[in-house]
This record gives C-alpha cells, sequence and structure tokens, in this order.
C-alpha cells in the first residue's frame, strides 16, 4: 500500500519535485562562485558575507514552496474525487493520512540530498580565511527541518475540508483588514506584527525560517 501511494504521489509532483532538486543544488554552488577570501582585505569579506546572506533568502522561500507543492499535490487529487477512493480503501482515515503524509517526507529527501550535496561542494571549492567557517551541514539540517514544517503544515490545511480551508484564510482576512483599518485611521494599533513574531520567532512553529541563512560564517 505505501508503495502505491508514494509512486502516485512521485508521479503527481515529480516536475516540480525535480525543478525544486535541482534549485536546491543550485543555490549553494552558485552563492559562493569559487571564492577566494584568503588574500582580500576586512571590507571585501564583509561585503561578501552580505551577498550570501542575501542569497539566502532562497532557502526558505524554497523550502516553503515544496512544502506546499508536495501538500497539494498529495491531496488535490483526493478532493477532486470526492474522497472516493480514500473512502474505499480498507484503511482506517487516520492510517490513510499517515501514508500520504509519510510518502511526501520521502520525496523531500530528493531536495535535501541535492542541497546538502551541493553544500559540501561549495564548501570544498570555496577558501576562507581563519575565522570564517563552512556549515554545509548546518544548512543542510537546517533546510531539512523547514522543509518539514512547510510540508506539515500545508498537508494538516490540505488534508483537512474546503470548510477549514476557508475559516484560516478568513482569519487571515479579517487580519490584515482590521491592520488596514487601523492603518487608515491612525490608531497606532499594530496586530500584525505581534501575530507574525509569535509565529516566525522562537519558540513560535515557523521560527525555522526566520534569521540568516549562512554556508559561510564567524
Amino acid at each position: 500500500m505505501f508503495k502505491t501511494i508514494l509512486f502516485t504521489q512521485w508521479t503527481w509532483a515529480r516536475n516540480v519535485l525535480l525543478v525544486g532538486t535541482l534549485a536546491a543544488f543550485a543555490i549553494p554552488v552558485i552563492s559562493v562562485h569559487n571564492a577566494d577570501l584568503t588574500g582580500v582585505d576586512s571590507f571585501s569579506v564583509r561585503s561578501y558575507l552580505a551577498t550570501l546572506q542575501s542569497v539566502g533568502v532562497a532557502y526558505p522561500i524554497l523550502a516553503g514552496v515544496l512544502g506546499l507543492v508536495l501538500a497539494l499535490t498529495a491531496w488535490g487529487p483526493d478532493h477532486r474525487g470526492r474522497h472516493v477512493y480514500a473512502l474505499s480503501l480498507p484503511l482506517p482515515r487516520w492510517q490513510y493520512a499517515l501514508l500520504r503524509y509519510t510518502a511526501g517526507l520521502v520525496l523531500l529527501v530528493l531536495p535535501v540530498f541535492a542541497l546538502w550535496l551541493s553544500a559540501l561542494i561549495a564548501a570544498a571549492t570555496v577558501k576562507v580565511p581563519i575565522g570564517l567557517t563552512t556549515y554545509p551541514t548546518a544548512l543542510a539540517t537546517r533546510f531539512a527541518l523547514a522543509t518539514i514544517v512547510a510540508y506539515s503544515a500545508f498537508s494538516a490545511i490540505s488534508a483537512g475540508t474546503s470548510r477549514t480551508a476557508a475559516y484560516l484564510l478568513g482569519g487571515l482576512a479579517v487580519l490584515l483588514v482590521a491592520q488596514l483599518a487601523f492603518t487608515f485611521t491612525s490608531a497606532g494599533i499594530d496586530v500584525v506584527s505581534p501575530v507574525f513574531a509569535a509565529i516566525l520567532i522562537w519558540p513560535g512553529p515557523f521560527a525555522v525560517f526566520s534569521g540568516r541563512w549562512m554556508l559561510i560564517d564567524v
């Protein structure tokens, strides 16, 4: 049963997953571009690290996109088919959902491994001065955690009913409308920033996405 579900999810998501895997492999290698920092001044090193930090935004974005795509492709056909296939199986709903979720985790191994391999290659080609260190495994581990978090969150939404998704989107819309109203009336009330801070700053559930994503750092 698991092999069948894994194969079907691979069939549905393979095109986007392969593109994401190629992107995961390309980002670390392209970001360092065989730099030699051993003979440059401190200003050049700081500029290089600032550029590397700006490129690092691509890591959490890619992790979020991969999690979203895998979640949508895993549950989209079930929603379109009115869950007839799922209900016809001799499995309880929770077990079927667990198999679908686990299959997505297995597919996420491809981009995570590609990024780790690329980070190792990039770390081996770049020359850094004393005081700087490469972190290929730490970067790949963080990327893996980010993809798992994104995939888990979007899977929880996609696996539910359309009403659940509507409630979530409606709550977000109410929050944004309230913030716009407070802004136009000059009330000086900020309701969006505390919510995003609670989500993106530790111990928020999506804290792994915030902060610096650096292959090379002190």
